[in-house]
């Protein structure tokens, strides 16, 4: 009860100094700019970076003139912006400015990831979306937000400022969570699920460019976006086809002595279980005998109840686990790695445990992987550091990566 009190009171304490103090003083300061562009933001716990840089190449091929701010980078005109180490959304002050400079340049739609520390500390003060569009709501982030509910209530914040509503109907949690949340705007509610007809074009643009589940429910959601801003299914088709993908989500390093090698964002249970899951999808339909091992971590001071399921999915289904540091910060990483072995039963003979993230990696690629295995690096993605104490240090999965599968054959490049 202390600690959700606690909770509650601090917020009010980010409207004075977030919201007030940053916000609104630079909304003042660059006039508004919220008010001239039409802002389509999109949340979740999992899936939002994948969707809303989709969403932004989708309307860029349906010709229209959008930026986009995730938490990988702000892409506004020709210019590339790092948002910073880790993910969330990004100052208050920062938002203002980057919308200002949006204005400026005479674009006219917006996309914005949006996390639920953004929303709980008001550093969208004066962002009021057309759209806001759902991936999902998963267990994370109630180290911070405490219990689910008000992990939901933080989300639901980004749909009651917005004109139109975008909810997975396929995840039942938060889907009736939020239209309590929600109640008396049911007008204002569109929503997607696996089971709706689609046109046989998009359906089909959809299954072809993305064999992973999670990620044709992200384009699902995308798709009801679009439709909403007029593009049309040809544009939507011809941008999905075209996408490049994102840093870090599902993307392959490389392939050593027939060892392949991914890297994925994946930091959640819900978002492991679906990697893993889709990864062996592949290998079946590869016919591939060989193994599927997985190297991850979780990260210190974050939400500990998730530590003992992300060790249990990863031990399940993987045929080997390799747990290891993740942003530790200032937590002991064999303390991390003990509670994320407690529930491990009898896959306990299934995982191996290597504090030093690179010598984890070393290890699954050089010494334990044999011909015709997948290695999954999971839980960095794209990130470009690791905290260790207060420290935030250079680290990047995909050099890790390239460095292990380089040592096992020099002669690649």
């Amino acid at each position: 009860m202390t600690k959700l009190l606690l909770y509650k009171i601090k917020r009010f304490f980010h409207l004075i100094k977030t919201g007030l103090l940053r916000g609104f003083l630079a909304e003042l300061q660059y006039g508004f700019p919220a008010r001239k562009l039409k802002i389509i933001a999109i949340t979740g716990t999992d899936g939002k970076t994948s969707s809303s840089t989709l969403l932004y190449y989708i309307l860029k091929t349906a010709g229209k003139k959008v930026a986009l701010v995730t938490t990988v980078a702000a892409y506004i005109g020709d210019e590339e912006i790092d948002t910073g180490f880790h993910v969330t959304t990004p100052d208050a002050g920062d938002v203002q400015r980057f919308l200002a400079k949006m204005a400026e340049l005479g674009i006219e739609y917006v996309v914005l990831e949006t996390t639920s520390h953004g929303l709980y500390q008001h550093r969208l003060w004066g962002v009021y979306p057309k759209i806001a569009g759902y991936t999902n709501i998963t267990h994370e982030h109630l180290d911070y937000h405490v219990t689910y509910q008000e992990y939901v209530a933080a989300k639901a914040l980004l749909a009651k400022r917005a004109e139109k509503i975008v909810l997975n109907a396929d995840d039942s949690n938060s889907f009736r969570e939020l239209k309590k949340q929600l109640s008396g705007r049911e007008d204002d509610i569109l929503s997607y699920s696996r089971s709706e007809r689609l046109p046989t074009s998009v359906s089909k643009a959809i299954q072809d460019r993305f064999p992973q589940l999670y990620n044709q429910m992200n384009a699902r959601l995308v798709y009801t976006i679009a439709k909403q801003l007029q593009v049309s299914d040809q544009d939507f088709a011809k941008g999905l086809k075209e996408f490049p993908g994102v840093p870090g989500r599902m993307q392959h390093v490389g392939k050593v002595k027939n060892i392949q090698v991914i890297i994925d964002f994946a930091h959640t249970p819900n978002a492991l279980e679906s990697a893993l899951t889709a990864v062996r999808k592949k290998m079946k339909q590869e016919k591939s005998k060989g193994r599927l091992i997985a190297v991850f971590g979780c990260a210190g001071l974050r939400d500990i109840q998730k530590r003992p399921m992300m060790g249990r999915i990863g031990a399940e289904l993987a045929d080997f686990a390799i747990f290891t540091a993740e942003d530790p910060r200032t937590e002991d990483v064999w303390s991390i790695i003990r509670q994320m072995k407690s529930d491990l039963g009898k896959n306990h003979q299934k995982v191996a445990s290597i504090a030093d993230r690179q010598e984890a990696i070393d290890f699954a690629i050089q010494t334990y992987a044999k011909s015709g295995d997948v290695v999954g690096i999971f839980g960095k993605g794209h990130e470009k550091s690791m905290s260790y104490g207060k420290v935030e240090y250079p680290w990047s999965d995909l050099t890790a990566a390239q460095e292990a599968l380089l040592a096992l054959d020099p002669k690649k490049e």
